[in-house]
């Protein structure tokens, strides 16, 4: 079954996605005051990196016994749990004393992305995004990140995806930065990761946009670019409330006088401030291109109507002349002038066919057509 069977079988099993309606209820069923369950992950990966400037070791498929045997380590330690499951979490929170209000938001999900510390804990919570080119739309998945005195630990959702893999690869590199810089300096190098991601994503998006820009101006009429406009839109929505919230997220790190953070890699999280501005930025100048893609749109369907509204006025003025000679000569009066004549027919066609053409060449010279 090709791409273009399987897009159209999925309308007519949900003929709510033509229309995007579905994809509506997804983004905005957001209500802080209902508390959602999430579903138990039915696979789990707990993966730990050990290392000094000297040496790493990395392990995967932990169990959270073994886990919790890494926190008398004097190294740093970078512990990733992919798939999470409620005794897992809080069994991980309580061997590494997370408080169990970080627990809960790490367990919650829709939550908007902030920054907290409590005790000796800096946490961080972000969505992490990918661009689905099949459906033209952005998935997200959370994140948590846990910053503690000797050991970062970040719970992700789904096992399937990461945006950390560059950064495991310059790990097992001896000259890497990260290996001789502490443990704030991971942190960060965790946050840059996936807001560089962001970039990534919106340049697939931005993609789409082009492509639906050319098309639109390709085919004024193509009654499907209104409704791929509306859910382009939408997706804007889900970049928007995903990345905004960053900057206050980063700007909240800076000012933070949290002793896990040194003064030595301020200048790195005010980069990715930057970065998270930009991304703003060019969320907004995304948002301005599909407005402008929906006035062009419109435009374009008007200019269409007005030249068939054009077409049927000039072709209207030039039967003019035939419909009232016609007329005239159609009336029951005893005496009507070339009525008797021999040549009155003639007369009366030639005078039908010379007007309009005289008004055609009259409506060429003042270009109105």
């Amino acid at each position: 079954m090709n791409s273009k069977t399987e897009k159209y079988l999925r309308y007519i099993l949900n003929p709510l996605e033509l229309f995007g309606t579905e994809r509506t209820r997804e983004i905005l069923a957001v209500n802080p005051t209902i508390i959602p369950v999430r579903e138990e992950a039915t696979r789990v990966n707990i993966s730990a990196f050990i290392y000094d400037k000297n040496a790493i070791e990395e392990k995967n498929n932990l169990s959270v016994d073994e886990v919790l045997l890494l926190r008398s380590s004097e190294k740093i330690i970078w512990i990733n749990v992919d798939g999470l499951r409620k005794v897992d979490v809080e069994k991980i929170g309580e061997g590494f004393g997370i408080h169990p209000l970080l627990v809960e938001d790490v367990l919650s999900i829709n939550q908007r992305p902030k920054m907290d510390e409590i005790d000796d804990i800096l946490f961080s919570l972000m969505n992490m995004m990918y661009f689905n080119p099949k459906t033209k739309s952005i998935e997200q998945e959370q994140i948590s990140l846990v910053l503690g005195n000797n050991f970062v630990i970040t719970f992700q959702e789904d096992a399937g995806k990461d945006v950390f893999q560059a950064l495991r690869g310059r790990l097992n590199l001896p000259t890497s930065k990260t290996r001789t810089k502490k443990v704030d300096y991971l942190y960060y190098t965790l946050i840059d990761a996936v807001v560089d991601h962001y970039f990534l994503v919106m340049e697939q998006l931005g993609d789409a946009i082009e492509d639906m820009e050319e098309t639109i101006v390709r085919s004024a009429t193509n009654k499907r670019a209104l409704a791929t406009i509306n859910l382009l839109r939408k997706e804007l929505i889900v970049l928007k409330r995903n990345i905004f919230p960053v900057r206050d997220l980063i700007a909240n790190i800076i000012k933070s006088e949290n002793d896990l953070l040194t003064d030595e890699y301020t200048r790195y999280y005010k980069d990715v401030h930057d970065h998270s501005l930009q991304a703003i930025d060019l969320v907004d100048n995304y948002r301005d291109m599909i407005m402008g893609m929906q006035d062009l749109y419109i435009n374009n369907v008007n200019l269409k109507l007005n030249e068939v509204m054009k077409v049927m006025a000039i072709v209207t003025c030039l039967l003019a002349p035939a419909t009232v000679i016609g007329g005239i000569f159609g009336m029951n009066f005893n005496v009507i002038p070339l009525t008797s004549h021999q040549w009155g027919f003639w007369i009366a066609v030639g005078a039908m066919l010379l007007i309009p053409l005289w008004m055609l060449s009259f409506f060429r010279k003042k270009k109105w057509f």
